[in-house]
């Protein structure tokens, strides 16, 4: 094996296990503060990209840090008292990759409306908690995809959801999946889902 494919392997080895198999998950996550660590992920959505939208995740963490944002914590719906109850996020992470393995068969691939905040606690938790992320080192942006397929960076594509985004991570992931979905078959993307 070359140098060059060790490296590759070494970092990435499900890039050269099965890389014609990929799936797209898209990702919601609801926090009680700006960052991991400082604050805690509260609950978050996960659903597999295919036609149907039937397999998705869904986890509610226990706080990790004492700090919370209570602005921030209501948007999710829950109480700072009821997240004191819910599951321990290794228990949690856990399941989530888990659940990833058991449901792709190849290279899951994670997207999210906003990336930069989704990925940013999803990634953290994972190797903060499993040591390993099963998504590997980057993410993909729905909203970056949609303006480079319209050729504008002004228009979003929030209108193209059918789910009502409610802060319901589980439903903004289908919300957002439906909007992916429309947006490839709208624009005759060439995309495996």
């Amino acid at each position: 094996m070359s140098n060059k494919i060790f490296v590759i392997y070494f970092y990435f080895p499900t890039l050269l296990a099965n890389s014609s198999s990929m799936a797209y998950i898209m990702v919601d996550v609801e926090s009680d503060g700006p960052i991991p660590g400082d604050y805690s992920m509260v609950c978050f959505g996960a659903v597999i990209v295919d036609k149907d939208l039937n397999e998705t995740f869904y986890g509610k963490l226990k706080p990790i840090s004492d700090n919370y944002i209570p602005g921030a914590l209501e948007v999710s719906g829950f109480t700072r008292e009821e997240t004191l109850h819910f599951n321990d996020p290794i228990e949690v992470m856990t399941a989530f990759a888990e659940w990833i393995k058991n449901k792709v068969p190849g290279n899951p691939i994670f997207i999210s409306d906003n990336n930069g905040y989704d990925w940013m606690f999803i990634c953290w938790y994972l190797h903060h908690f499993l040591n390993s992320n099963p998504f590997g080192y980057s993410s993909q942006n729905l909203g970056s995809f949609y303006k480079g397929i319209i050729k504008d960076t002004s228009k979003n594509f929030k209108h193209l959801r059918k789910t009502q985004h409610s802060h319901n991570p589980v439903d903004d992931a289908v919300g957002n999946a439906e909007a992916f979905l429309a947006i490839i078959k709208e624009h005759e993307i060439k995309i495996s889902i």
